[in-house]
């Protein structure tokens, strides 16, 4: 069984930072691709950042130049640093990861149960 859990989301001011956690735990062989993406309220969901066990990123262009997202193979967790956060910020943060379970066999997109991230004055 494969859980991720996020963390660190919260209420915030326009032009505040916030940082997110998730952390993958279970029977994990290897992590390749893993993200953020987000959903407003009567919005798709949609993505925010991404990066593959190579180190390489890739940004919506919203969010490109604001938020950062790193990863700690050695803790199975991926971060997502939001700086200059704006109203339009505001949504629900979910993180996700494609894994393989074990040598030999699939790879599946995995997602955490999100993250509400409020900007608001």
């Amino acid at each position: 069984q494969v859980q991720l859990v996020e963390s660190g989301g919260g209420l915030v001011q326009p032009g505040g930072s916030l940082r997110l956690s998730c952390a993958a735990s279970g029977t994990i062989f290897s992590i390749y691709a893993m993200g953020w993406y987000r959903q407003a309220p009567g919005s798709e969901r949609q993505l925010v950042a991404a990066i593959t066990n190579g180190g390489e990123t890739e940004y919506s262009a919203p969010v490109k130049g604001r938020f950062a997202i790193s990863r700690d193979d050695a803790k199975n967790t991926v971060y997502l640093q939001m700086n200059s956060l704006k109203p339009e910020d505001t949504a629900v943060y979910y993180c996700n990861a494609d894994l393989a379970i074990a040598a030999v066999g699939p790879v599946y997109g995995y997602w955490g149960q999100g993250t509400q991230v409020t900007v608001s004055a």
